[in-house]
């Protein structure tokens, strides 16, 4: 298949070209290529606002004349045996339509043989002992199969600036890791959570749950929230005004442990039980438990199967001193 021109949309023009070949893609870079004002967003499909709050912000970064990929492609290398490759949701006109709306340029929407010829690759990118702890422990494998797609997308897709979501707090972590230690020249900004009106994290995996499942699933985030109001309690400050993704300061690491495991075991009893993978207050840079004498940023975060479906959610928090 010959590589075609692509002639970038007007601004403010709601359009947005479909790439699945590596070479038509490099084609389109060659074709519009603005140094500095080029931004990606990875997703696996299934896009819904968290992502097109991502697409926003790549394209108020680069602004009207910049490129803003978005790459569409379930890395069956993440998933583990019984997880729900098969059943991911895969919504490609839809996304297309969020993808424009939101600011895309281009979609790069590969198969499994255009990102993986010849099959799995033999050589991936470790994760360490920073990806054995928390989701890694869950998921053994999951992050060496994430950062080994994100190395190559980052390769394929050459932003200088890459957006993904804090929702996913220990992939943030890990992206940010490897391109400090591994020397790629790209920016990785972290997007706060978008969440429902009822405080539910956005997820693509939402769509699974039944109304019922649904109700249990708030435990997550008001667990979370349940946390940082007592921190708050124990500080004499109240939370009133403060914006979900603010560092906003708590005193007692033991408050906040507390207060969201009592609505989380108050969740294992409801119809459907909320079954609790982990809960850890943790430091950002290498996603280790925090002391009772932590000063600094802290993620709390938690992992919980309702029914089938497993969801995540965190909030960042500031323990100690004021900033």
């Amino acid at each position: 298949m010959s590589p075609k021109l692509w002639t970038k949309a007007l601004p403010g023009e709601p359009d947005v070209e479909l790439f699945r070949h590596r070479p038509e893609l490099d084609a389109a870079f060659a074709h519009f290529a603005v140094p500095g004002r080029a931004a990606v967003v990875m997703t696996m499909g299934a896009l819904h606002d968290g992502h097109a709050s991502l697409i926003r912000t790549a394209r108020a970064r680069v602004g009207a004349k910049g490129l803003v990929t978005v790459t569409v492609f379930v890395n069956p290398l993440q998933f583990g045996a019984g997880e729900d490759l098969d059943r991911y949701p895969r919504t490609l006109d839809a996304d297309l339509k969020v993808a424009a709306e939101a600011g895309a340029d281009i979609v790069f929407a590969p198969s499994t043989e255009e990102v993986y010829p010849g099959g799995e690759p033999h050589i991936r990118i470790t994760a360490g002992s920073m990806g054995e702890r928390y989701e890694g422990a869950s998921r053994p494998g999951h992050f060496d199969g994430m950062l080994t797609v994100v190395a190559k997308l980052l390769h394929i897709t050459r932003p200088d600036v890459a957006f993904f979501g804090e929702k996913d707090a220990q992939q943030l972590a890990l992206i940010r890791r490897m391109t400090r230690d591994l020397d790629f020249p790209v920016e990785i900004v972290g997007v706060p959570t978008v969440r429902e009106g009822d405080g539910l994290a956005l997820s693509s995996r939402n769509r699974y749950l039944s109304a019922q499942e649904r109700d249990t699933a708030l435990a997550l985030s008001r667990a979370l929230f349940a946390g940082r109001d007592a921190g708050l309690l124990a500080a004499g400050e109240a939370p009133a005004g403060a914006e979900e993704h603010e560092l906003i300061r708590v005193a007692s690491p033991a408050a906040v442990r507390s207060a969201a495991r009592a609505v989380l075991d108050e969740a294992a009893g409801f119809e459907p039980p909320l079954a609790l993978d982990y809960l850890g207050l943790v430091d950002p840079a290498d996603f280790t438990e925090v002391s009772d004498a932590h000063t600094g940023e802290a993620v709390l975060a938690v992992a919980a199967k309702v029914g089938a479906t497993r969801l995540i959610d965190n909030i960042r928090l500031w323990i100690g001193a004021a900033r």
